[in-house]
């Protein structure tokens, strides 16, 4: 049976194909969720960020996808994928995510366990069970990741158990709510919302949510909560009926399914031709990306200097070589006497293509804040908006329950936010905001003496004293 005739799926996309699966699941009627920002950005469609049944992602060595989710819709994007071209090749997958196993030790490794599991092997890291393992043992497991058939790397294992079921996540053995994401204020949200919700984790088993959970609505998450929660039920039948010590070698329990789906070169190009339906593809993009990290680094930075501006595109540099959300960078502050250091290294916490980062610092304790005159505590954060070229950027310092205390804002020379360092050089003058409100600017003397020195030319601190007198007036 076709894509096309198949009943509609809802598909979690994600790797170098994304673009190309996600026009060939669209035109087959499929839906697509929880889209990536460049999906986003490339398709004229709504993506919601509802539940997901099946994940189509490409595996670590580009050469392929795994298809895994609920066994309907595996069976539907497989079948649709497989029609790709004529070296297209596709396996079901013995240990899918999820799946638990009653394995047999067959060796250990330095830092873990090989482990069979009839129709394939895993690894169970030792730092996974507490118990001491040794060949020979019988040892209950569950493969928390897959590995495709050409792989010389085996399903990495492990002694706990959870149901998966898109957004939401349980873990058996405990209690509690917790959401994997960085944003602290949307995880506490999404953590009271959970209390509201129609449907009950089973009992014994804790409710983690995904990041994408975040931004889901009501039903999405009730739809979620559901599907994990018929997952664990399952799984807690399954190993009720097997009660006892681990007998190898049986499959106790598979929530889902999983194939592993090969493309060949021509089936490469076959997926060039749908991505460049929808966005700009050189030849050979998907048999170039295929080939390293590097390589389809430079493919994407290509096709995305196809059409310049005119302008410096930071959105197309700092994606592919950085920095971007998540990344740590340090802030390179140079002196015009030709000195230069660092005040500290920070993670990125927003960034943004019209060449926006924010950087978050966690400080130490001691002293007081230059020309603020706060005192400097353990915990106090500081958070420092680069924009590149700007002539000036502001930094918010906030003790450590969130009150402020107070803004330093630098005046230097354009802002370069290279990958890891954002770097300038700083012209003296600064304007400061204290917490009380009051508008303060600081060492015009430190501009004239270094003009004076002639380490500052005459137009460079006129220029400096300008964007001094315009940030004056607008914190006013």
């Amino acid at each position: 049976m076709s894509g096309g005739e198949s009943a509609p799926v809802r598909a979690r996309v994600r790797g170098i194909y994304a673009t190309a699966l996600t026009r060939l699941l669209l035109d087959a009627g499929h839906e697509v969720v929880q889209a990536s920002e460049p999906i986003r950005d490339r398709f004229d469609a709504e993506f919601e960020d509802g539940h997901h049944e099946v994940t189509a992602a490409t595996t670590d060595d580009r050469r392929g996808v795994g298809v895994h989710g609920d066994p309907d819709a595996v069976g539907a994007v497989a079948n649709l994928l497989s029609a790709v071209g004529v070296d297209t090749f596709a396996w079901a997958d013995p240990a899918p995510p999820g799946a638990v196993f009653d394995a047999r030790v067959t060796e250990t490794k330095g830092s873990g366990a090989v482990c069979s599991l009839g129709d394939s092997e895993g690894f169970l890291p030792f730092r996974e069970t507490d118990e001491r393992i040794e060949a020979g043992d019988a040892v209950r497991v569950q493969v928390r990741d897959p590995e495709p058939p050409w792989s010389d790397r085996r399903a990495s294992l492990t002694t706990g158990v959870r149901a998966d079921g898109g957004l939401a996540t349980l873990v058996r053995g405990r209690d509690d709510v917790t959401v994997n994401t960085r944003d602290d204020a949307a995880g506490r949200e999404l953590v009271g919302m959970t209390d509201f919700l129609s449907v009950d984790a089973p009992e014994g088993w804790g409710i983690e949510w995904s990041h994408a959970a975040t931004r889901a609505d009501m039903d999405a998450l009730g739809a979620a909560l559901e599907r994990a929660a018929g997952r664990a039920e399952a799984m807690d039948d399954a190993l009720a009926d097997a009660d006892g010590a681990p007998e190898p070698l049986r499959r106790l329990a598979a929530p889902g399914a999983g194939r592993w789906v090969w493309f060949g070169r021509e089936s490469r190009f076959a997926l060039d031709e749908r991505r460049r339906e929808v966005e700009t593809t050189m030849p050979g993009h998907h048999r170039t990306k295929a080939s390293c990290e590097a390589a389809s680094a430079g493919v994407d930075f290509v096709e995305a200097m196809c059409s310049p501006s005119g302008e410096f595109p930071f959105g197309v540099v700092t994606r592919q070589f950085g920095p971007v959300e998540g990344d740590r960078v340090g802030i390179g502050h140079g002196k015009p006497d030709g000195r230069a250091f660092q005040l500290g290294r920070g993670e990125v916490v927003e960034w943004d293509a019209d060449g926006t980062l924010s950087v978050e610092r966690t400080l130490s304790g001691g002293g007081v804040y230059d020309g603020l005159g706060t005192p400097r505590e353990s915990g106090d954060t500081a958070l420092t908006k680069f924009r590149e070229g700007r002539w000036w950027y502001p930094t918010v310092y906030r003790n450590a329950g969130g009150d402020l205390k107070g803004t330093y804002v630098n005046v230097c020379t354009p802002v370069e936010c290279f990958p890891d360092e954002v770097r300038y050089v700083d012209l003296h003058v600064d304007v400061i905001k204290h917490p009380d409100g009051t508008v303060e600017r600081v060492d015009d003397d430190e501009l004239d003496e270094a003009v004076e020195r002639g380490t500052v030319s005459e137009a460079l601190a006129e220029k400096a004293r300008s964007v001094a007198s315009s940030l004056e007036n607008a914190l006013s």
